[in-house]
């Protein structure tokens, strides 16, 4: 996997106008390795604490847009602050955890950073975090209108209509069905078998 090493001056090309400080105060405090890397499909950023000297390794996707790598980014610091006071002795995303990446959400939504849709999501967001950014679907359906590049013809799942014939970046054709908790049932119609697609996977709607 590719990876890209900047100064931190670099990271303001990131955040959102006004996080760039708070953020580096952190980074520096707690001697953070940070990484921006290449797109990655199952994660948007990961956290490796300190081994045999080394300091804390955060990486975080550099294909985010601002507001999305500010919160990934906040994701993983809270994974840092969560190791920093219980070691290995908690859940990984357990009340510690959320009651920590809340605090730390506070903190930076009193900054009015943040646009008033992100704003609003946020706060809910707040009520129970996500084991995983990628799990904050209804957050990330509003972080992602702020893409710089809108990929035409190209929309979500989640915003598809039910019964909405759609065919998948691979080629396969679909109907959209239920949503079932948080993923959504599709019916393949070449072969009537039934998938479980993420409400984030993005498709062409077929006319």
């Amino acid at each position: 996997m590719a990876k890209v090493e900047h100064p931190l001056q670099a990271l303001k090309a990131y955040l959102p106008t006004g996080s760039f400080e708070p953020v580096v105060d952190l980074i520096n405090f707690y001697k953070v390795h940070l990484t921006v890397t290449k797109a990655r499909k199952s994660v948007l950023g990961d956290y490796r604490h300190p081994f045999l000297g080394s300091n804390h390794k955060i990486s975080v996707n550099g294909n985010l847009n601002k507001f999305e790598f500010l919160i990934t980014l906040l994701h993983e610091l809270a994974h840092l602050l969560c190791f920093e006071q219980y070691k290995n002795r908690v859940e990984a995303h357990g009340k510690e955890w959320k009651n920590i990446y809340g605090q730390l959400l506070v903190q930076f939504i009193k900054l009015e950073i943040f646009p008033d849709d992100i704003r609003k999501s946020l706060q809910k967001t707040l009520l129970n975090p996500a084991a995983t950014a990628n799990g904050e679907t209804a957050l990330l359906l509003v972080l992602r209108t702020y893409d710089a590049v809108k990929k035409e013809g190209q929309t979500y799942v989640a915003h598809l209509p039910e019964g909405t014939v759609f065919e998948s970046l691979q080629g396969r054709v679909f109907k959209r069905g239920a949503k079932r908790r948080i993923r959504i049932e599709c019916v393949e119609i070449s072969t009537g078998h039934v998938y479980s697609f993420s409400p984030l996977t993005e498709v062409k709607v077929i006319q």
